[in-house]
């Protein structure tokens, strides 16, 4: 587990592109990072400086589409925002079991939302608001290689 306090946005970037090269590094199959926080936290902003180191210059909320895919110079990443993921059958109506035999690295925000549908092995991030700008991320991992 590791528990980092970022004071901007620039800081929750950092802390994805920290995490996106560990996940390189330890060369983790088909990676799926669980995001979760409340609205206006900072999961787009950690997934923007997670793709930033994998190459990707171009990211945004897929709130309304649900999944965006960027193709990086070696790396794809799904980026899913279930915001609005009414239950199990939106998730089966944009090929979510596809996507999870993708050896392409998954990130999903509002994870809470998938309850019992999060793969067995995958990486916890907890974005938490304290005061201002501050915000505590945690991370915990439920895979068997490597060790954060």
């Amino acid at each position: 587990m590791m528990t980092i306090k970022t004071h901007s946005t620039a800081d929750t970037e950092a802390v994805g592109a920290r995490l996106a090269r560990w996940i390189i590094e330890e060369n983790i199959p088909s990676p799926f990072v669980a995001l979760f926080g409340d609205m206006g936290v900072g999961k787009t902003a950690f997934t923007r400086g997670f793709c930033r180191e994998l190459g990707i210059l171009r990211v945004k909320s897929p709130t309304y589409t649900v999944v965006n895919e960027y193709r990086g110079p070696s790396h794809t990443v799904y980026h899913f925002d279930l915001y609005r993921l009414q239950g199990i059958d939106d998730l089966e109506g944009i090929g979510y079991g596809e996507y999870l035999s993708s050896s392409a690295i998954k990130l999903c925000e509002w994870s809470e939302r998938l309850g019992d549908d999060l793969p067995d092995q995958y990486i916890r991030v907890d974005i938490l608001r304290d005061e201002g700008d501050t915000r505590e991320i945690i991370i915990t991992q439920n895979i068997t290689e490597g060790s954060l």
